[in-house]
């Protein structure tokens, strides 16, 4: 589940750095909430980060409440989520400089941001939807990560994610998740231009669903350091 996509090529040619995406699961029937989803999905997550950050990796996740905040882990205080899994509370990004773990992020129609230094080695991987995009969670997490690891813009790689998009949302967040980015003066961004509402075979979708929908899984690790 966690295969090779071309969107995410430029961040995994970076030395040491892995990114992965896991779309929509063929077969698995979700007919309740958000919670329950999350519970069906479970082990085929499990599973996928497993075969993703291997034996020895740690898996860190972040609430997310359509905020604009992030965490630095390992260190950071979590809490258990309604499936059972430790969570990072009241963020929706977490960032990293440490080797072998694994960042996860959930969406179904928000996008997911994806970040690399390729200097520092500095990490991050944001929840960023309509709400978390009028709040520049991508400012804050850029900020966060030159005030932890001395980040600069331009040596930042960051792709954005399948989200929903016009004609299916009356608001064009990708759009302005892109112009941040040019704002914010980063070397590389990649948006990958996919609308999760435009395919149901492959993406989840709130809005094309009405709530009765899983969640995809992006993921980012570093092996090494550069």
């Amino acid at each position: 589940m966690t295969e090779v996509f071309p969107f995410l090529e430029t961040l995994n040619q970076i030395p040491g750095v892995r990114a992965g995406w896991v779309e929509r699961v063929p077969d698995l029937p979700i007919t309740g909430d958000r919670d329950e989803a999350m519970r069906q999905l479970r082990p085929l997550h499990e599973a996928a980060v497993s075969n993703f950050g291997g034996p020895s990796s740690t898996w860190w996740r972040a609430e997310q409440i359509h905020g604009n905040s992030v965490a630095l882990v390992p260190g950071s205080p979590q809490i258990i989520a309604p499936d059972g899994l430790p969570v990072v509370p009241g963020v929706d990004g977490l960032i990293t400089r440490t080797t072998a773990t694994v960042l996860a992020i959930y969406v179904a129609d928000c996008g997911a941001i994806w970040l690399a230094d390729r200097k520092t080695g500095a990490i991050a991987l944001l929840h960023s939807g309509k709400k978390g995009t009028e709040s520049n969670i991508l400012g804050n997490a850029l900020e966060t990560m030159a005030r932890q690891f001395g980040t600069c813009p331009q040596d930042v790689t960051a792709v954005l994610g399948p989200c929903i998009r016009p004609p299916d949302y009356e608001t064009d967040f990708a759009a302005e998740i892109g112009n941040q980015a040019n704002e914010a003066g980063l070397g590389n961004f990649i948006d990958c231009e996919l609308n999760t509402a435009s395919d149901g075979a492959r993406f989840y979708s709130y809005r094309k669903e009405l709530g009765k929908t899983g969640r995809m899984m992006a993921l980012i690790v570093r092996d090494f350091l550069p």
